[in-house]
């Protein structure tokens, strides 16, 4: 079958089977910063965005995407470079295997939450494992991040 997909900003066609997940099309078609984790929905590494929303690619089927917007990390390079460097900055970059779907959950929770407690923002990462680092140094990241976004906003 064929899906239709505005991807990243632009009209894409996709063959696809009717059992394939939304993040085996993404990987054969080259957006290979769609990180294949725990097929099973539960780590988060292949998190991207359908219609604004965070969905887990490894559990939805390709076929669902028809017609839909999906964003891949590769959409969101310019914040994905500035979250990273607040990621370096406290030292949990480490592999960076689970990077890519834990900056798509925080992009979510931007468009969600203006200003989160720490609470909210490890509520919206709940479903991002990192196997490198301790989440106390993601949290702080996550924190500085935003309040600089929140700085610039003030000017």
């Amino acid at each position: 079958m064929k899906i239709n997909i505005t991807l990243n900003g632009e009209k894409k066609v996709f063959n696809a089977n009717y059992d394939d997940y939304l993040i085996d099309v993404l990987r054969k078609n080259g957006y290979l910063g769609v990180k294949k984790g725990c097929d099973t929905g539960s780590c988060g590494a292949c998190s991207v965005h359908m219609d604004g929303k965070v969905v887990l690619s490894c559990a939805t089927l390709a076929c669902r995407a028809d017609g839909h917007e999906i964003t891949t990390i590769e959409g969101v390079q310019n914040e994905a470079t500035k979250i990273a460097k607040y990621f370096a900055n406290e030292g949990v970059e480490q592999c960076g295997f689970c990077s890519p779907g834990t900056v798509m959950s925080i992009l979510y929770l931007e468009k969600c939450i203006e200003n989160p407690t720490d609470e909210e923002i490890l509520h919206y990462l709940n479903g991002n494992l990192c196997r490198c680092s301790g989440y106390q140094g993601q949290l702080r990241a996550i924190r500085m991040y935003l309040e600089a976004k929140q700085d610039e906003k003030s000017w």
